[in-house]
């Protein structure tokens, strides 16, 4: 099976699973395989929305299920949520619709959102808002660095698949690096 049958079969399915997981990587992947026209766009938008939305309601219903009880286990976490915390405090909705956008803090916003007491028809108002502007502009990202780039290499094509590795590469050092535990004292 070739590179674009392969897309074309389980691209939006890594989309939503690598949006779920971890986020820009595979949306503006996804944004790549739209340009090369493996996959479309509308449908790249739509897995990474849908997972972006599962995701933060998945930690957004944790928080306020187990919230307090989870505060008692790992440290490295405290810090995310005192932060958070600070940014609901002050900025409550407009934290919530920026969200999406804020790096290191995509899991600890929704948690500590969870257990602010916000209700959660008001949080997935402004999730679904959140999400739509975030999956949007990074699968256009991907899209228009892809139609740039073409621009610029005209047998960009000849290089796609050393180009997919290396964003693949990517995506698994960002996951491996989030999801690894550091160790103590380190």
């Amino acid at each position: 099976m070739n590179l674009p049958d392969l897309l074309q079969q389980y691209g939006y399915a890594a989309v939503f699973v690598g949006t779920f997981v971890e986020g820009e990587s595979m949306v503006v992947l996804g944004g790549y395989g739209a340009h090369r026209h493996y996959l479309r766009l509308e449908w790249v938008i739509a897995a990474a929305f849908a997972a972006a939305v599962v995701s933060d309601q998945l930690y957004y219903r944790l928080g306020r299920w187990q919230g307090e009880r989870m505060l008692s286990r790992p440290r490295r976490w405290h810090a995310k949520l005192a932060r958070a915390t600070g940014l609901i405090e002050r900025h409550g909705a407009i934290t919530v619709l920026a969200m999406r956008f804020m790096w290191g803090l995509r899991i600890a916003l929704p948690f500590t959102i969870g257990m602010s007491g916000m209700s959660p028809r008001r949080y997935l108002a402004l999730d679904l808002a959140s999400a739509a502007l975030w999956a949007c502009a990074v699968a256009s990202i991907g899209f228009g660095a892809s139609r740039i780039a073409a621009t610029l290499i005209d047998d960009l094509h000849r290089h796609e698949h050393w180009i997919i590795a290396g964003l693949v590469a990517v995506a698994v050092v960002v996951l491996a690096r989030r999801w690894w535990p550091t160790p103590v004292g380190g």
